[in-house]
Order: structure tokens, then C-alpha cells, then sequence
């Protein structure tokens, strides 16, 4: 059930993805509407589809690499969704929706078996350190989409190239405000995530921190969003320069998530 679950998930993903791509050519109110009910009918089963492997396992599904890009994909999917709801910004979801298409689709290319849960994982920290971790890295990925609609923007506007395009992307400020409430909301998750992980690692290995590869990048990561959010809230930083730092801080922290775990072994490679 769980693979059936999954793999409806990856193919209302698939056809939301054409639909919000669509919308990005020509937008009318009907096809927004269509793309957002598949997107919506997408992120509940793909909750069936976690859900069910939270059963079967025993334990919260983010544990290994087909897991972990699962459960991501599913935080982003939420997560947009709900910014869609509040602003109106339907076209972001032609950046963010092929995007938790493409992670979801890796995570079904990789092992998918349940495996017996490693001695480390065994503790009720696992909750609340990854949920905030996975939450943040949503925001995270938001921040980077907008952070994209901000750049082309500001492009038409420089080059006065008022057409279509630019007809459809919201204001400057309206994305502002967005990439903001995400580093608003994303950077606190990130910094109790890694507090609840230290004292995780304590438990587990004795030691709050082995500056590990997973850690060492996580605070890499902390650092980058830190100086962004610090720029915003002291120099009133914002425009171009706040947008190319914040994909930046994104690629970062999907090496972070994804690459440490693939490149650099330690203590995390098994997630």
C-alpha cells in the first residue's frame, strides 16, 4: 500500500507540475484552480504514503535516503501550499513544484526497504530535531524560489521589458515580504534543530558535537541564513544582492542534506 501510495503521489505530482507549467504560459483562473487541486490530491497521498511508512517501520520515516527526500519533498509540497493560500502566488508553484517533483522521483530511484533502525536513531529526539530540520529546509526552498521570481523581476523592471512575464510575477515587495517570512520562520527551526541535535548526539555518542561532516555544514548553513537574516533586520538588506545570497545559502544547504550524506561519511551517513 505504501508503494502504491507513493507512486500515485509521484504521478499527481507529475501531472500538478504540467498543469502549474502551463499556468506559467498562460494563466486564467480555471487552470490555477486545476493545478492547485492536483498539487493539493498529490500532497495527501503522498501523507497516505508516509504515513503508512510510519506504520509499517514503527518509527518517523526519515531514517534513510529514500525516506528522508521523501518526507522533504512532502514539507515543501506543505509548506508552498500554504503560501499559496496566503498570497496568491500561484506561479511560484512553476519553480517549486517540479522541484519536490524531481526529489521525490530521486528518492523512489533509491533503496526503498525498511531497515532495522539504527541503535543512534532510537530515541524520542528524532521527532523534534528532524521535523525542524525538514520544516526549515522547506522555508528554505521557498525562500530560493521567490529568491528567483525576485531576480527576473527585477530584470524585466531594469530593462523595462513590461510584457507577459512580468504582468504575471507579483510586485517586489509582495516577493520581499515572502523570501522574509521564510527566513522569518526557517532560520529559528534551523537553529532548534541543531540544538535539539546536539543534545541528541550527546545522548547517543557521548559528545554535543564531533564537528562531524553533517554538522560542520549544518553550521556552514547556520552562518549563511544568520548573515542574511542579521543584514535584513539591521541594514534593512533586500534587493539583488539578499536574493543571490539566499540561492546560495539554498545550494548549501543541499549539499548539506543531500551531499555530506552522498560524499563525505560520518556519523549521518547512514541517513
Amino acid at each position: 500500500m505504501t508503494q502504491i501510495s507513493f507512486y500515485l503521489t509521484i504521478t499527481l505530482y507529475g501531472v500538478a507540475t504540467l498543469a502549474y507549467l502551463v499556468c506559467l504560459l498562460k494563466t486564467t483562473p480555471c487552470r490555477a484552480m486545476i493545478a492547485r487541486r492536483l498539487l493539493i490530491a498529490g500532497f495527501l497521498a503522498h501523507c497516505l504514503a508516509v504515513i503508512h511508512r510510519f506504520i509499517a517501520a514503527g518509527h518517523l520515516p526519515v531514517t534513510n535516503m529514500h525516506e528522508s527526500l521523501s518526507f522533504f519533498a512532502l514539507t515543501v509540497v506543505g509548506v508552498y501550499l500554504c503560501f499559496e493560500s496566503r498570497y496568491k502566488v500561484g506561479i511560484l508553484g512553476s519553480f517549486v513544484v517540479p522541484f519536490a517533483l524531481l526529489v521525490s522521483l530521486a528518492a523512489g530511484m533509491v533503496p526503498t526497504a525498511i531497515k532495522p533502525l539504527n541503535p543512534a536513531l532510537k530515541s524520542a529526539w528524532i521527532y523534534s530535531h528532524t521535523i525542524l530540520a525538514f520544516g526549515a529546509y522547506a522555508f528554505f526552498t521557498i525562500s530560493c524560489g521567490v529568491a528567483v521570481l525576485y531576480l527576473m523581476q527585477s530584470h524585466f523592471l531594469k530593462k523595462k521589458q513590461l510584457g507577459q512575464m512580468f504582468m504575471k510575477l507579483p510586485s517586489l515587495d509582495v516577493l520581499d515580504d515572502i523570501g522574509y517570512r521564510c527566513l522569518a520562520f526557517g532560520f529559528p527551526m534551523l537553529t532548534v534543530a541543531i540544538i535539539t541535535g546536539a543534545i541528541w548526539a550527546s545522548r547517543a555518542w557521548g559528545s554535543y558535537w564531533s564537528w562531524d561532516p553533517k554538522e560542520s555544514w549544518s553550521l556552514i548553513t547556520w552562518f549563511i541564513y544568520a548573515a542574511l537574516l542579521h543584514g535584513r533586520l539591521t541594514t534593512g538588506w533586500r534587493g539583488r544582492r539578499a536574493a543571490i545570497l539566499t540561492i546560495f545559502g539554498f545550494l548549501v544547504m543541499l549539499f548539506t542534506f543531500i551531499g555530506v550524506n552522498l560524499w563525505l561519511p560520518g556519523l549521518h551517513s547512514y541517513t
